[in-house]
């Protein structure tokens, strides 16, 4: 009992929007589709309802061919939540104006949730509500999702989102599926520096391999602040060859600081505080290591301050490698 999306193509004119997709949704799940603004998310979205026509592939649930079927036919829901005149007659207001947006977005998931019998389609479905609207409204779904026995497509493109509400993920860019995963899996391994960049903060910077692709411990010279750097052992494909650019990796989280002593098989490397950005639970340390510019994120603020020297570390089994 699965919704299965096959080679799905949907092209304006020349130009492709999204291509060659297959997805597979069973009962019970909530895949994420996530990606920036443009990546092909609404009209993917837009082309299983049946509101759009694709130009190449099939769509069928529980073996049914639902391809050339408008939205109702296919008996999916696809409702337009983020449209104040859909609020106006879904809840029978005299103006749209009298719903506050976050209010009528959620009205507008309350009534798809009690009416979606098969396969839910939600398109930027938190997009005008606030965080506690927003936490409530994830559990709904979640819950609903569970006890009816949906398979739902959610779509967005902020990542804290997809941790919230989807079971899986799958990233698009430049209209094509380029990672599946759980939530989890797509933060911590991403296949390409597209996909960092998309998912979360990243430290993204380039670096010259030094070393023979069949070490352990790969390592590379930063082109900004001559650091050596070692890694975490990494495919030949995405070494590179000796010498050539790649593009390094590190989360913020994954970066200590310390002002003395550490483990020196972390990478370390002086560096001066340059910008302190409290985020509440968090802040976001700014920092200068010769040129090199990392963010580190920490959990509480103790004796650190702008202008401080102290020294990083960068873990090797925490640095991802991406060929250039």
């Amino acid at each position: 009992m699965t919704l299965k999306i096959k080679n799905l193509s949907k092209k304006y004119d020349d130009n492709w929007i999204v291509r060659d997709i297959s997805l597979e949704i069973p009962r019970g799940e909530i895949l994420g589709l996530f990606g920036a603004t443009g990546a092909g998310k609404s009209t993917l979205m837009r082309v299983i309802s049946g509101l759009e026509k694709a130009h190449e592939g099939t769509i069928s649930f529980e073996s049914i061919e639902l391809t050339d079927k408008p939205c109702e036919e296919k008996g999916f829901l696809f409702p337009n939540v983020t449209n104040q005149s859909f609020w106006k007659e879904t809840f029978n207001t005299q103006q749209a104006s009298q719903l506050a947006d976050g209010i009528g977005q959620s009205l507008a998931l309350d009534d798809a949730l009690k009416n979606a019998q098969t396969v839910l389609l939600l398109d930027n479905q938190f997009c005008y509500m606030d965080r506690k609207i927003r936490d409530l409204k994830a559990r709904a779904i979640r819950q609903t999702i569970k006890e009816k026995n949906l398979s739902v497509i959610f779509s967005t493109n902020d990542y804290e989102e997809i941790f919230l509400v989807c079971n899986r993920v799958a990233v698009l860019d430049g209209g094509s599926v380029v990672q599946i995963g759980t939530p989890r899996e797509v933060y911590q391994n991403p296949v390409s520096a597209v996909v960092a960049d998309y998912t979360g903060r990243s430290n993204l910077f380039r670096a010259k391999r030094l070393s023979s692709s069949k070490t352990d411990t790969p390592e590379f010279l930063t082109l900004e602040g001559d650091h050596r750097l070692f890694t975490g052992k990494a495919g030949e494909c995405s070494l590179g060859a000796v010498d050539e650019e790649a593009l390094l990796l590190i989360r913020p989280e994954h970066i200590s600081i310390s002002f003395g002593a550490s483990f020196p098989e972390d990478n370390l490397l002086k560096a001066e505080i340059t910008q302190i950005n409290y985020q509440g639970a968090t802040t976001l340390i700014q920092l200068e290591a010769n040129g090199l510019i990392l963010e580190a994120l920490v959990l509480r603020l103790v004796g650190l301050n702008v202008g401080d020297k102290c020294v990083v570390g960068l873990p090797p089994d925490r640095i991802r490698v991406f060929k250039e």
